[in-house]
């Protein structure tokens, strides 16, 4: 891939700085294209704060320890002893705008709510109403603050300093816990009969095989069965309550936008404040169900636990939403699978129970499947099928293809955006809608993660080739003029039919490009991915090297100082590094086994004309 994720990152950083001090006094400028609010000042700060979590060569806890480069791309917030007092600082503003007055964390939508029907004003009520994107991005900010906190802490001196840090960790925790309170009340299963419009729904996008409707019952209901006996076990947070006991019934689970109706309250000893009442349905919803599922992971990570940033309380809560984080994944995984034919995941657009379709609902069923397939390391011809159903994401939606000016939807799935309708919150005021225009970027993310796992080359080559233009696209709508160069998103850079340019930054989407080039640097961390073939190719070619040095070291006499001498020792030199890294590198290991075999070639040969001289 073309993709160079340090020096990309390292741009962003000096782009996000600038867009963020444009004033004078060099204060900083919360918000950007769709206001401020808990998410998209969150989304500002993870710009930050996810690539010094994530990667150490960003790594801004330990002022001795930060890089030349990424000084310099910060230098407008001052020196390694500097940036991190300035982090604290945009810390605390942070806190303190999203904690109520009674001490209660605030994960209200606000400005990144939308009037279903435009002109309508929507009320103070419904800005308030919270959402499962900002618990969801709240959760990966507060571990990312958490684990800066503790390391930057043993770096300071300063009595005052101490104390700062101690009150805000206090208050990230008790942030971190209310998210995840907030999820475990936003979960909920969603039952209805076969013969409803949702079961029939449900039904059709499962029989790819147009078999009898009675058999795909059956054969649906076998399928999930793990799945219904999970949700019968659940005891905390919503979701617990619903009958599941009637195996004719069918099901759906996952998350709603926000708390649900009637969701309990979770009781616990974490000081998380009042517990708001849900206007949610229950029903899960696809958009958020991902999202949810996306942060989540982050409570489980290698980093999360080596740090210990989970208190006893916060894991037991970690473990409920772990518990339905499997559960879910797995439901989705196996409608999307179901059968022996086409896949249902095949059948582009996806189709909600509700009736909606969409590419961008593709996509995300996409996102479980992808997380399936790569925790189990699957096989390549499953893999092979989800790569084309990405190709095809790409083709439909224009990234690949040239966009025409009759199709609109295609464009729209960019701009403005996939509508999502909030039902339940038109008892508050106007029917909300929650605008997605993040199509690109997430298609990229997911076919990073299928090539990740790879094992044939050529599908591997596939999917990078398609990552490329993707990336080209997604480049393509960066800005090119100060103050927001660098930064995203301006789709009219790509499309014609979108007539106005935007004047101001979509932290929404830059925050996902912060994401996946994380995702690439840490993916080239680790092992390259290997075929058996190739180790076996070079565990062949490496007997046969060292067979033959061993012939030229019996046969040749000693001679110190002679080239001969010092080629012999340089190769085997490189035969012994070949064999130390063939299992991991059968690659590279192959590369020095060619370099030895045309040496001890080039010594035979010479040998051989000099005893024909004779």
């Amino acid at each position: 891939m073309k993709l160079q994720p340090r020096q990309q990152l390292l741009e962003i950083w000096s782009a996000a700085v600038r867009a963020s001090l444009r004033d004078k006094n060099k204060d900083w400028h919360w918000g950007g294209r769709h206001g401020s609010n808990s998410i998209s000042d969150a989304e500002q700060l993870l710009c930050f704060m996810y690539p010094a979590s994530e990667l150490p060569e960003f790594r801004l806890d330990t002022p001795d320890a930060t890089s030349d480069d990424v000084l310099d791309s910060l230098t407008q917030l001052g020196d390694s002893v500097e940036i991190p007092k300035r982090l604290l600082a945009l810390i605390d503003q942070y806190l303190v705008s999203y904690t109520d007055t009674d001490g209660r964390p605030i994960f209200a939508g606000g400005s990144y709510f939308l009037s279903l029907e435009s002109g309508e004003e929507i009320t103070p009520q419904q800005r308030a109403l919270d959402v499962v994107d900002s618990y969801s991005m709240s959760i990966t900010l507060m571990l990312g603050t958490l684990g800066f906190l503790k390391v930057f802490r043993s770096s300071v001196r300063r009595e005052e300093l101490h104390q700062k840090i101690s009150d805000l960790e206090v208050r990230a925790s008790n942030r971190l816990s209310a998210a995840m309170v907030g999820l475990l009340r936003s979960f909920t299963v969603n039952v209805f009969e076969p013969g409803s419009s949702q079961g029939k729904a449900l039904l059709r996008t499962a029989n790819q095989t147009k078999v009898h409707e009675r058999r795909i019952q059956e054969e649906l209901q076998k399928s999930l069965s793990e799945v219904r006996a999970g949700l019968r076990d659940l005891t905390i947070g919503s979701g617990a309550q619903v009958e599941l006991d009637n195996p004719n019934l069918l099901f759906e689970c996952g998350w709603a936008w926000g708390i649900v109706q009637n969701a309990p309250e979770v009781v616990t000893d974490l000081q998380v404040g009042i517990q708001p009442k849900g206007v949610a349905p229950e029903n899960p919803f696809l958009y958020f169900t991902v999202n949810a599922l996306v942060g989540l992971v982050d409570l489980w990570s290698e980093r999360t636990r080596v740090l210990g940033l989970l208190n006893d309380d916060q894991q037991q809560l970690a473990n409920a939403l772990q518990r339905r984080w499997d559960i879910t994944q797995n439901y989705w995984r196996t409608i999307a699978t179901f059968g022996k034919g086409r896949w249902p995941l095949e059948d582009i657009p996806w189709r909600t129970t509700d009736g909606k379709e969409s590419d961008y609902y593709s996509l995300g069923v996409t996102a479980m499947v992808v997380q399936y397939l790569v925790r189990s390391r699957a096989g390549d011809v499953d893999l092979g099928r989800v790569a084309g159903v990405l190709e095809e994401l790409a083709k439909s939606a224009r990234i690949t293809r040239r966009p025409v000016a009759t199709d609109r939807s295609a464009v729209a799935l960019h701009h403005p955006g996939v509508k999502v309708t909030l039902v339940g919150s038109e008892e508050l005021g106007p029917q909300l809608v929650w605008q997605v225009s993040d199509f690109a970027i997430t298609l990229l993310k997911r076919t990073i993660w299928v090539a990740s796992i790879a094992q044939s080359t050529r599908t591997r080559e596939r999917l990078h080739s398609l990552a490329d233009q993707i990336w080209d696209h997604i480049e393509e709508r960066r800005f090119f003029r100060l103050p927001l160069k660098g930064l995203w998103d301006d789709a009219s850079n790509v499309y014609a039919e979108v007539s106005e340019s935007q004047s101001e930054v979509s932290w929404y989407f830059t925050e996902r490009v912060v994401e996946f080039l994380v995702t690439i640097a840490l993916t080239s961390r680790e092992s390259p991915l290997r075929s058996q073939q190739l180790v076996d190719l070079t565990g062949e070619l490496l007997a046969e090297a060292e067979h033959l040095l061993n012939r030229e070291q019996v046969i040749r006499p000693r001679q110190p100082g002679q080239r001969a001498q010092s080629s012999i020792t340089t190769v085997a030199a490189g035969l012994t590094r070949a064999r130390a890294i063939m299992s991991e590198r059968p690659a590279s290991a192959l590369a020095l086994i060619n370099e030895a075999l045309l040496e001890l070639d080039r010594l035979a040969a010479a040998r051989e004309n000099a005893s024909e001289a004779m």
